[in-house]
C-alpha cells in the first residue's frame, strides 16, 4: 500500500522530538556513526556532547570521516570528559589535533570499502545525519553526503535524522524514506563551508602541465586543494569533459557552469556529473539543489575501480606528500604520524589506469617548508605510509615536469624522478641513488 501525504505527515509528527530527547535513545557503550563533512548534524552533536558532559552518556565510540567545525565545537571539545572513543576514517584538521593528543585513532581503509568495513567488521548501533526536509513522497535527501552514509543509515539499529532546510535535495541514490527513520529533530543552520584554496606559481605551473595532459572528452576526478584549482583554470578552453569523482567541489561546478563539463562524451552516466559527496561553499550547495545534472551515488559504486575503469579517458588527479626514487608515494602521513588518510586515491589510481586511454596522475610541489625540504627523497621517511605503491604509480607531476613510470625499470624511474626534483636537490639525490644501487 502506498502511503498518502497525510500518512507521511502523521508519521513525521510521531517521530519528531527535541535533540536532547533523541539522544536519550543512545546507550552508553554503543557506537555512533556520523556523515562525512558538511553532512554532520550540529544539534545532535551538541546534545551528545552535553549528555557526555553530564555523564549521562559514557564510553561512546564515534566514527566519522573528514569532520568539520561542528564536531570540533561539540564531541571533540577539549573540556569534555574522555568518554568518547573517536575513530576516524580520514583525518581533517579537527580530529588530527585530537589524534596528536591521543584522543582519537585512525582506521586504515580504501574509501570504496568503507561501507563494507562498517557493516562486516564493526557495529552500527546509531547513525545521526543531516537531511533535507521531507518531500511529498515521504523521502529525505542525504544531500552533500551520500558516500558511506547511505549504507550505514540502512544497516543501523536506529537512525536519527536532523532536518535542515539548508541541506540541498540532491538527485541520485541518497534518499531515505520516513519508514526507515526512527527519530527526527529539526534544526536550521548554514552548512559548513570550505572556501576554494588559492594557489601559488608552482601550483599554477603544475596545473598548466596537467591540463595539457587532459584531452577533450575526458572524464575527471579532482580533489580539493591549490593544484586542482589551478588545473581547472587551464581547462576552460576544453570541450565536453565529464565528471566522475568522489568529491564535488566549487572548481568542478565552475567547469559545468562554463559549459566545459557537459558529460556528453561519457560512456557511463552520460550527461551526468557523478559524485559521492560535496564540500565547498554555499554557492556550491545551492547549485546542487534539485539539479538534474548531478547524480550522487554511494561510494562503494563511485569509487569502485572497476566502475571507474568503465569511463573512457578517466583522468584521476591526486596529491602526494613525499615520493621516493622508486616511485613509492606517501600521501597521508609525516613519518609514522597519521596526517589525513588513504581516501579514494588508490581507488582512482587503479580505476583510471584501467580506463581506455585513462591517466592516473599524482601531483605535488617539489619542495616543502619554503623550499627547504625536498618532497622527493631517496627513501621514504621511517614509518611513512605507502598510500600508492610504486607498482600502481602511472604519472608523477611537479612544477619541473611530468614522468610516466609504468613499465620503467628502477634505474629509469630514479632518473625520471630526480628530474622532477628542485634543481638544488638533484645532485644529492643522484648521489643517494648511486649509494642505493638504483643508478
Amino acid at each position: 500500500m502506498i502511503s498518502t501525504t497525510a500518512d507521511t505527515e502523521q508519521k513525521y509528527k510521531g517521530k519528531l522530538m527535541t535533540p536532547e530527547k533523541a539522544v536519550t535513545r543512545i546507550a552508553s557503550g554503543s557506537t555512533v556513526i556520523q556523515p562525512l563533512g558538511a553532512g554532520e548534524p550540529p544539534a545532535l552533536l551538541k546534545a551528545i556532547s552535553e549528555a557526555v558532559k553530564a555523564k549521562k552518556l559514557q564510553n561512546l565510540t564515534m566514527h566519522a570521516m573528514l569532520p568539520l567545525t561542528n564536531t570540533l565545537k561539540t564531541v571533540l571539545r577539549d573540556d569534555l570528559p574522555a568518554e568518547i572513543n573517536w575513530e576516524s576514517y580520514f583525518f581533517s584538521g579537527v580530529d588530527r589535533n585530537a589524534y596528536r593528543n591521543k584522543r582519537a585513532t585512525y582506521v586504515p581503509n580504501l574509501f570504496h570499502q568503507a561501507p563494507r568495513l562498517f557493516e562486516e567488521f564493526g557495529q552500527i548501533d546509531t547513525v545521526i545525519a543531516t537531511v533535507s526536509p521531507m518531500d511529498r513522497h515521504g523521502c529525505f535527501s542525504l544531500g552533500v553526503s551520500v558516500d558511506y552514509t547511505l549504507a550505514v543509515c540502512r544497516k543501523a539499529k536506529q537512525l536519527i535524522v536532523e532536518v535542515n532546510p539548508n541541506m540541498p535535495r540532491v538527485h541520485g541514490a541518497g534518499f531515505l524514506h520516513i519508514d526507515e527513520v526512527d527519530c527526527i529533530v529539526e534544526h536550521t543552520a548554514s552548512l559548513e563551508e570550505v572556501e576554494p584554496p588559492t594557489f601559488g606559481p608552482e601550483e599554477e605551473r603544475i596545473g598548466q602541465l596537467i591540463a595539457e595532459m587532459i584531452p577533450n572528452g575526458a572524464t575527471l576526478q579532482l580533489g580539493i586543494g591549490g593544484i586542482p584549482s589551478a588545473v581547472v583554470k587551464y581547462l576552460m578552453d576544453h570541450r565536453d569533459l565529464g565528471i566522475h569523482t568522489e568529491m564535488m567541489s566549487d572548481s568542478l561546478m565552475d567547469l559545468i557552469l562554463a559549459g566545459v563539463a557537459t558529460g556528453r562524451r561519457k560512456t557511463i552516466h552520460k550527461h551526468k556529473a557523478v559524485i559521492s559527496f560535496a564540500t565547498g561553499t554555499k554557492r556550491l550547495y545551492d547549485f546542487l539543489d534539485d539539479n538534474p545534472m548531478i547524480e550522487a551515488l554511494p561510494v562503494e559504486y563511485v569509487n569502485d575501480p572497476a566502475i571507474i575503469a568503465g569511463n573512457y579517458r578517466q583522468i584521476a588527479i591526486n596529491a602526494a606528500l613525499q615520493v621516493d626514487l622508486t616511485g613509492q608515494c606517501c600521501a597521508e602521513s609525516f613519518g609514522a604520524s597519521q596526517y589525513s588518510g588513504t581516501g579514494g586515491q588508490l581507488d582512482f589510481i587503479r580505476g583510471a589506469f584501467d580506463s581506455p586511454e585513462g591517466r592516473a596522475i599524482l601531483a605535488f610541489q617539489s619542495t616543502a617548508k619554503g623550499g627547504a625540504v625536498s618532497r622527493i627523497v631517496p627513501t621514504l621517511s621511517p614509518g611513512a605510509v605507502v598510500t600508492t605503491p610504486r607498482t600502481d604509480v602511472h604519472y608523477l607531476v611537479t612544477e619541473y615536469g611530468t614522468a610516466q613510470l609504468k613499465g620503467k625499470s628502477l634505474r629509469e624511474r630514479a632518473r625520471l624522478i630526480i628530474g622532477l626534483a628542485h634543481p638544488q636537490f638533484r645532485e644529492s639525490l643522484e648521489y643517494e641513488a648511486k649509494q642505493l644501487g638504483l643508478i
